[in-house]
């Protein structure tokens, strides 16, 4: 008998207010962690790599920087981080299977459980929920998350927990898909990520979860970037910055505890 998808027609409508978003949000993630970085670089035409290269060039990282990426993934952005050289990256996610393939590309043991790691050189994995990071007040100098927060069950709990483990001074740095401001390019860009990749991604993948649905539905119905500024404002944070990449398909938030 064939497994019910994750994200039914109905749920889609209104994702951010599935009541078990959680639940099915790690069951998605699960599901397609075995092609999602090929999935990424296909679908974005290898765009996905520039856009946290670029993030992490405004992160302006130092070599006394410790590094917690949250909702990491397979690791390309803690990955990124740790090739600007700060002295620690941590990487977490809630999604098992993601995270064994983060330690599996970087030559390294299987991630431990939702307890807190030794920050050493190079990366460390640790299953976590972004929602209730086990580190204690003002460990971190960076927190970022890419294509996460979204995803996040409550927005504004995940961006408080950012804010808690970071240090004075510290910075947010979010790279989020975003809707682009101008009509035509958004038109066709909503045109390809709704009707056509769901179909060929689902294909590559072999995802019967309706995560490829869910992801772009997902997109169209977060914030502007305006809002989520204000969203970062009232987590505590100060000069939170947009900088829309590739004609605004992506914006990269940087923000800053006080």
């Amino acid at each position: 008998m064939r497994e019910r998808p994750v994200w039914i027609p109905d749920l889609l409508a209104s994702p951010h207010e599935a009541v078990d978003k959680a639940l099915r949000v790690r069951r998605m993630f699960n599901a397609i962690a075995p092609r999602y970085e090929l999935v990424n670089t296909l679908f974005s035409a290898g765009r996905d790599a520039h856009w946290r290269r670029r993030a992490v060039e405004l992160a302006d990282v130092r070599a006394d920087d410790d590094v917690l990426d949250i909702a990491c993934g397979t690791g390309d952005f803690a990955r990124a981080f740790a090739k600007a050289r700060p002295r620690c990256v941590v990487g977490c996610d809630f999604a098992h299977e993601m995270l064994v393939r983060a330690a599996s590309a970087s030559g390294q043991s299987a991630p431990t459980n939702d307890r807190p790691v030794a920050c050493a050189p190079g990366s460390d994995w640790l299953e976590a929920d972004a929602l209730h990071l086990p580190f204690r007040d003002g460990r971190f100098s960076i927190a970022s998350c890419a294509f996460g927060v979204r995803n996040f069950a409550d927005l504004n709990s995940g961006l408080r927990e950012m804010f808690r483990v970071l240090r004075p001074g510290g910075r947010a740095v979010i790279l989020e898909f975003t809707r682009p401001a101008n009509a035509l390019v958004r038109c066709l860009y909503e045109l390809y990520s709704n009707r056509l990749m769901p179909i060929a991604a689902s294909w590559v993948s072999g995802d019967r979860s309706g995560a490829y649905r869910y992801l772009p539905r997902s997109v169209v119905s977060f914030l502007s970037a305006d809002q989520m500024c204000a969203k970062l404002h009232a987590a505590g944070f100060v000069q939170a910055a947009a900088t829309p990449l590739t004609l605004g398909v992506v914006t990269v938030y940087i923000a800053t505890r006080s």
